[in-house]
């Protein structure tokens, strides 16, 4: 195995909940800058995909400083309760900060807490959202087993992740970019040359798309499916739990 594969694979808790404190004060700053602003666009189209009612539960797993936990909150219709988990308590504060300036600390709480072990009830929550976390979880399986378990019958399942571009022409820019230039940007802005480097050799280690399907239809997910968003860039991953008969 390549010393990048080994980096990729290496998700001990602890590691990366570390990993995420040092580089929280820039991460915001980062993602708008290395996606060129694209990052809202795509947590938009996640939020959608609930098709939101109004007055829904939402759990906002791998939570980060709280932009798609917030921009659940926010939508029109807008979930009535929000619950941003997280392992890492620096993220969790940044996003305590952005919560309370926006005026929606009654309507989101974040709770430090392990993917793999919500702390929530059985069928407790309307809905259940990821962005870009799921991949840094030591057994993503466990985490898809544990989002079916507290998601109400009839819930959805809504799931961003990096994929590759199938297409040479944008395949190859894009490796490009995301295994020379994002590390070198990224170590730069955020004095951690480790986080930046280890983002590409996760996505590199992550499952095809087919394949992370195909995990949740045997967790028991129904309507699974995967759309491709910036020509293969990010992936929209939707899913639902099925409704009692």
């Amino acid at each position: 195995m390549s010393d990048r594969g080994a980096l990729g694979r290496d998700k001990q808790p602890d590691r990366i909940a570390g990993m995420f404190d040092a580089i929280a004060p820039r991460y915001d700053l980062l993602n708008h800058l290395l996606s060129a602003g694209m990052d809202l666009r795509w947590r938009a189209k996640a939020i959608r995909a609930l098709a939101l009612q109004g007055g829904e539960t939402v759990l906002d797993l791998c939570a980060g400083t709280g932009d798609l936990a917030m921009a659940s909150a926010a939508a029109s219709p807008a979930a009535a309760m929000v619950v941003g988990l997280d392992f890492s308590s620096e993220m969790l504060r940044l996003a305590a900060a952005k919560v309370n300036r926006r005026g929606l600390a009654r309507r989101v709480r974040l709770v430090q807490g392990d993917a793999t072990h919500i702390p929530l009830a059985d069928a407790s929550v309307d809905a259940v959202t990821v962005a870009f976390g799921i991949r840094n979880v030591e057994r993503p399986e466990q985490a898809f087993a544990d989002v079916f378990r507290v998601l109400r019958p009839g819930g959805r399942f809504a799931m961003l992740e990096f994929g590759v571009p199938r297409l040479p022409v944008v395949r190859q820019a894009y490796l490009a970019y995301f295994t020379h230039v994002l590390p070198r940007i990224g170590s730069l802005v955020s004095r951690h040359a480790l986080a930046y480097a280890y983002l590409p050799a996760s996505v590199g280690a992550f499952p095809r798309p087919d394949q992370v399907m195909a995990s949740l239809s045997a967790t028991g997910f129904s309507q699974v499916q995967a759309d491709s968003l910036s020509l293969g860039v990010v992936y929209l991953y939707g899913a639902r739990k099925a409704t009692r008969t």
